[in-house]
């Protein structure tokens, strides 16, 4: 038997979750706008307009959420209704139980698949719109500098921590042992230790102003334990620490070489301006793959 309260605790439940992804979709906005340099107004800019769309995206969510939920509600009442009706009308004429519950599972399995063909739908189109739009053309030409030098881009996840996991891909390919964890705490360590190398370039966004050495010691506590994004300076960090040069591949830019005084051979990333809603993302590279003639 259905709880004749579902409905409510239903909405109260999808209420909550959307408080909560309101509440880290906040902290996850103020994280970013940490990591990106008031003097940076191009970074800044595009930070203020991802923001804008990811509020309107979630907010658009919330809405359709309740919506569906507020349709699938008026559903089951109604065919509540009609169940009644068919009983009060046809005494004589008993209907199993299990064929309403029946007729209610596949309409959820229907509504589902409608909804599952219309996501797809969408993103078929965002694909075919993409097609002229500047990520795939920055996709193609870095597709084909990769290709000159006989590589290929390996993809890495955008989740704060894109460009230290390219440095460990890197890393890992030359049998090399650092992880993400240690890759960040060596980073933060290195700045905290040559404050003159970094301090110099890192403003606090509300006023324009060189951190402050209490701020300077937050900002390399976040790089250890936190996804901040990782920029040139922590790039000329890591390159100190590995000593190692470390080289970034762009696809409008020359190539360049963070740490030349090093004689080993790059590391080698790929700095993306327009990979993901955020903009910027690194990946790593691998050797290129060329498919079997057919």
């Amino acid at each position: 038997m259905e709880d004749e309260d579902g409905g409510g605790s239903e909405e109260a439940a999808l209420l909550k979750l959307q408080r909560k992804e309101k509440k880290d979709l906040q902290a996850k906005i103020q994280s970013l706008k940490n990591s990106v340099p008031k003097n940076d107004k191009k970074r800044r800019k595009q930070l203020t307009e991802d923001v804008a769309k990811m509020e309107a995206e979630l907010e658009e969510k919330h809405k359709q959420e309740l919506a569906e939920l507020c349709q699938k509600q008026h559903s089951e009442t109604e065919v509540k209704s009609a169940a009644n009706g068919v009983a009060t009308l046809d005494l004589g004429n008993d209907v199993p139980a299990q064929q309403t519950r029946v007729s209610k599972a596949q309409k959820r399995r229907d509504k589902k698949a409608a909804l599952e063909k219309e996501r797809d739908d969408r993103i078929a189109e965002a694909e075919i719109e993409n097609l002229s739009g500047a990520r795939h053309l920055e996709s193609q030409k870095l597709t084909q500098i990769l290709s000159q030098r006989q590589q290929q881009i390996k993809q890495i996840p955008s989740d704060g921590h894109c460009m230290y996991k390219a440095i460990e891909h890197q890393l890992k390919e030359r049998h090399g042992n650092l992880t993400l964890t240690s890759l960040r705490h060596q980073t933060a360590d290195y700045m905290q230790s040559h404050p003159d190398d970094f301090l110099p370039f890192l403003t606090n966004a509300a006023t324009g102003e060189i951190y402050t050495q209490d701020e300077f010691e937050k900002y390399c506590t976040e790089v250890a334990n936190t996804p901040a994004w990782g920029g040139q300076l922590e790039l000329r960090a890591l390159s100190h620490i590995l000593q190692t040069p470390i080289e970034v591949i762009q696809a409008d830019a020359s190539p360049i070489i963070i740490g030349e005084e090093y004689s080993d051979q790059p590391i080698t990333v790929v700095y993306m301006r327009h990979a993901y809603g955020l903009g910027e993302h690194y990946n790593s590279v691998e050797p290129l793959i060329v498919p079997p003639a057919e």
